[in-house]
């Protein structure tokens, strides 16, 4: 077993009684770690990438455009510009002699190609190096081709994930409000903001607002399009999904448009009907909280006896995850309580020092809570309160299959939708397919786990049979 670097304790947590906790969060990452978070560069790309009439230019090695292709399974009902990977590929000479030249021409070539609504440029690590002038270029050919090219400062050394988060909502907020000739729409209207539609789930909670009678004037930036985004200050209010990416954003839409925003998650029976309801009471409206509970009455009876078998089964199994961002922990903890699961180690990349004093009052006592965990840690914590399940992303998959633990794709790379009720049963059967699956029992970690209760079991009935004599 390994021992907690001495620079990481203050970021690892195990509940005991009721000892406040005091997690050192929002740092950056402990230099030898190998934390499991990605950079700046992958933090924007990520936020931005869903917008699917634009074109995304990653203005670097080849490298960054490879590491972050295609990396969302974020959908789209239109345009699949956004499915493309362009990079002005620098090397050597660029590095020298600047790489200017290049991007010009570059943006130049895809602008006359494609004809986008708009164009991101992403600046990655090198460009911070060699001092390319990426505004300067971006405004040059903004004025050429009359579309918004917008620089996104995301060279990745600059802090860590949540610092990518704030430079592609500085970039969005360049659109908001850009429409000043669209009128805005009457009655209810919202943005949604932190929902990136991975496996069309943008498209089921915009069809529980449909139903509910209030209308979707943004989606920022799942099935996003930039035209809707320069409409977005038309919106009365904005719902936060994923808080950790987009709360930046909706305080600026706060402080200079006026719109207020609430904090929601679409994740776990729970937490999707309050964020349903969030919304009718915001709206004051009679009519729709009736719809709301109408509807939320109707996907429980469709869901929940469903869920019920799947809870038969997973009763007692024992949870882990690591994800990115802190409220699709809290719904995590939630839903594998539904499913009758103890969460015994829940982290995240992203988290607050509210985020994890909530987190401690919502788990189980011994429960292990960590900021920006590392492999080796994860492995200690997995064997330490044995795991049966990990939910986590790319990076978490082969700890978790290298120690015989049943494992969950909960990040933007999975292609099964898992928000909304609808999304609850499917985490079901996704846990059920992958805690039962019969491919444990040839896992040689697994093996080893059985044999060693086994022997403990054996020991101890020796020692009972000896006690008795």
């Amino acid at each position: 077993m390994i021992e907690i670097l001495e620079g990481r304790k203050k970021q690892v947590y195990e509940k005991s009684g009721d000892a406040k906790i005091d997690m050192a969060c929002g740092k950056a990452s402990l230099a030898g770690a190998v934390s499991q978070r990605a950079c700046v560069f992958c933090g924007s790309r990520v936020v931005l990438y869903p917008i699917a009439d634009a074109i995304h230019l990653v203005h670097g090695p080849i490298g960054c455009a490879a590491y972050t292709w295609d990396i969302r399974g974020a959908l789209s009902s239109g345009p699949e510009l956004h499915r493309l990977c362009f990079s002005t590929d620098l090397r050597e000479k660029e590095v020298i002699y600047g790489g200017e030249k290049k991007l010009q021409a570059a943006l130049t070539e895809l602008i006359a190609a494609h004809r986008p609504k708009a164009a991101f440029v992403y600046a990655t690590c090198i460009i911070g190096l060699i001092g390319d002038d990426v505004q300067a270029v971006c405004k040059k050919v903004e004025a050429e081709w009359g579309i918004p090219v917008i620089p996104v400062h995301s060279e990745g050394f600059r802090g860590t994930k949540k610092d990518g988060y704030k430079a592609a909502c500085e970039a969005l907020f360049r659109l908001v409000g850009e429409d000043t000739e669209t009128p805005a729409d009457s009655g209810p209207a919202i943005n949604i903001l932190g929902d990136f539609n991975l496996a069309g789930e943008t498209w089921i909670i915009k069809e529980y607002y449909r139903r509910m009678g209030v209308k979707v004037v943004s989606c920022m930036t799942g099935d996003g399009r930039v035209d809707e985004i320069r409409r977005a200050h038309h919106a009365s209010l904005n719902v936060v999904q994923c808080s950790g990416s987009m709360t930046q954003l909706a305080v600026m839409m706060q402080e200079k448009y006026g719109i207020p925003y609430t904090r929601v998650s679409y994740f776990g029976i729970e937490d999707t009907a309050e964020a349903l309801y969030g919304v009718a009471r915001h709206f004051n409206d009679p009519a729709m909280m009736e719809r709301t509970e109408a509807l939320v009455r109707e996907e429980m009876n469709r869901i929940y006896p469903e869920v019920q078998r799947y809870r038969s089964a997973l009763a007692g199994k024992r949870a882990a995850a690591y994800v990115g961002g802190s409220f699709k922990a809290f719904s995590l903890v939630k839903a594998f309580r539904h499913l009758g699961m103890p969460t015994v180690v829940v982290g995240c990349q992203t988290g607050s020092q509210e985020d994890y004093e909530y987190l401690q009052e919502i788990c189980d006592e011994g429960t292990i809570i960590v900021d920006d965990a590392n492999p080796l840690e994860l492995s200690r914590f997995i064997a330490e309160k044995e795991v049966d399940l990990l939910v986590g992303g790319v990076k978490e998959r082969p700890i978790a299959y290298k120690m015989g633990v049943a494992f969950c794709d909960h990040n933007h790379e999975r292609k099964i939708s898992l928000a909304g009720f609808e999304g609850m049963v499917n985490f079901s059967r996704e846990v059920y397919g992958s805690l039962m699956s019969p491919v444990w029992q040839f896992s040689p970690a697994r093996l080893r786990r059985s044999a060693s209760g086994k022997e403990e079991q054996d020991g101890s009935s020796n020692s009972k049979k000896s006690l008795a004599a």
